[in-house]
């Protein structure tokens, strides 16, 4: 193989490991939220209504 084939492959292939590298941390990392949502109070559920 030509050193520019070389050049290319080893090219492809980083772009492609920095790329699946940068969606796996978007992915498994966890967002720092700092209000946690819930639901109001006044939803009716009916489960005591038996």
């Amino acid at each position: 193989m030509k050193p520019l084939g070389w050049v290319m492959m080893i090219g492809s292939i980083g772009f492609v490991l920095a790329l699946l590298s940068y969606c796996f941390y978007r992915v498994l990392s966890t967002p720092k939220t700092t209000e946690h949502m819930h639901a109001p109070l006044e939803i009716d559920t009916r489960d005591k209504d038996t």
